[in-house]
């Protein structure tokens, strides 16, 4: 009976970690995304396959984070011993070392490990009520500890992201920040508050998937309903989070005006249909042309990594494509 038991409970954590895998791969799949790779334009250094690779790397830690949220709701551990900012960590390095195109899945891990974490708790068999997701995903992120942020930072070493920039109250590229955080006993919540103006992703942690859920999520779901193609969905997703949410990747690359201006190109693309349309599709492509002429400096990630966690919610929750 204990090994029925266990099976059925790798099971469980083997089908969240399944759907969060396929939350990247529809992601980076999705055509024409201007601006991002996907699976028919990659940029020099980083290809297609390059994310492919990294999404089969990620499973064991989306598995691994759902397993220590069943342990959480079964009352065997406490949330504060979850450990989300070191699974992060493991997950970047495996991404990386599976591949060769460098990083490309740091800021989307970040966002779904904490959701692999809340799916564990739920407890549900095959479909998980959105609600009951957030309202644990919210206890996650607020439970998180120094250690986490200190194996957080050592990701960012890891994975070397582009875009960073500086600056002066806790560096990801300065040593020292550890001890800061140490000092000032942070935890990776509180790091992340400190970050959320300038970055999408530390702004989703702070308030609790605002974007994915209140934004994404909703647009993304009536636009399945609508035309019943995965891939339209996801690209008019896409551009409607990118012009409501200027892409802060773009913005600590090249500043606020001109992912405004990205933000404004994609309205004009969904104005005209989006994927939907002729119109809309001949505009998707004359943008992502204008995205790619300066190498990845125009590239929104921050938006890819957001539409990838808003997938993932939709998969979690009963969708098959």
């Amino acid at each position: 009976m204990r090994s029925i038991t266990a099976n059925l409970k790798s099971t469980r954590t083997g089908k969240i970690s399944s759907s969060l895998q396929l939350a990247m791969l529809l992601e980076v799949s999705a055509h024409p995304k201007p601006g991002n790779v996907h699976r028919t334009r990659d940029y020099e250094e980083t290809h297609f396959e390059h994310y492919l690779a990294s999404s089969v790397a990620s499973g064991p830690h989306f598995e691994r984070a759902a397993t220590r949220g069943r342990l959480v709701a079964s009352g065997a551990m406490s949330l504060h011993n979850g450990h989300v900012g070191q699974i992060i960590r493991d997950a970047a390095i495996d991404t990386l070392n599976a591949q060769t195109g460098g990083n490309t899945s740091l800021g989307t891990i970040t966002l779904l490990i904490p959701i692999a974490f809340a799916a564990g708790m739920t407890r549900n068999e095959n479909r998980l009520l959105i609600p009951r997701l957030r309202n644990n995903l919210r206890k996650i992120l607020r439970a998180t500890t120094v250690s986490d942020s200190i194996a957080f930072y050592d990701a960012i070493k890891y994975a070397k992201p582009g875009g960073l920039g500086r600056v002066e109250l806790l560096d990801a590229q300065e040593e020292g920040s550890k001890g800061e955080i140490q000092t000032g006993n942070m935890t990776l919540f509180e790091v992340f508050k400190l970050a959320a103006k300038r970055d999408s992703i530390c702004s989703e942690w702070v308030t609790n998937y605002k974007t994915t859920f209140d934004l994404g999520y909703p647009y993304f779901d009536s636009q399945l309903k609508k035309s019943g193609n995965i891939n339209e969905a996801t690209v008019n997703t896409y551009l409607k989070v990118l012009s409501q949410i200027p892409d802060t990747l773009i913005a600590r690359k090249v500043g606020q005006q001109k992912s405004n201006w990205v933000s404004k190109r994609a309205l004009n693309a969904i104005e005209l249909g989006g994927a939907s349309t002729s119109a809309g599709l001949k505009e998707i492509r004359r943008f992502d042309g204008e995205l790619r002429r300066n190498g990845h400096l125009l590239n929104p990630g921050a938006t890819a990594d957001i539409i990838a966690a808003i997938l993932s919610l939709a998969l979690l929750s009963g969708y098959r494509p």
